[in-house]
């Protein structure tokens, strides 16, 4: 009896053609990091994956997660998935960019907002 295959799991791609693109003039608060392919940015993308509203992109050296209005990653639950601890330090390193503004809020969280004027709320945190 042949044995069943495990199926793959859908993952929406958010590049498109240039023909594609619709121009709006609208404020967008969408936010998001890409990341190297590496055993750090999968155990990442695991986790936010679950998570209502975000979006992971896999392309063949690097992953995408999209996210509307912010992404919280919290770093017990990345330590979790990836077997070793996670840090903030480390996740910034893990990250190759990103868009929207990286606020450290505490040693367990990083959260990147889409909406500036919701980031501002940590500037004092920043000093």
């Amino acid at each position: 009896m042949a044995e069943a295959q495990p199926q793959a799991k859908h993952h929406d791609n958010i590049f498109r053609a240039m023909k594609d693109i619709r121009f709006e003039d609208t404020v967008s608060h969408q936010c998001g990091i890409t990341m190297n392919d590496s055993v750090e940015a999968r155990a990442i993308a695991d986790v936010m994956e679950q998570k209502n509203g975000v979006r992971v992109t896999y392309q063949p050296a690097l992953i995408r997660i999209d996210g509307d209005p912010k992404l919280t990653f919290k770093m017990d639950e990345i330590s979790e998935a990836l077997g070793r601890p996670m840090t903030p330090h480390l996740f910034e390193i893990s990250t190759s960019t990103h868009y929207g503004r990286m606020v450290m809020v505490d040693d367990n969280t990083v959260v990147i907002f889409g909406n500036l004027e919701e980031a501002l709320a940590y500037e004092e945190y920043a000093q």
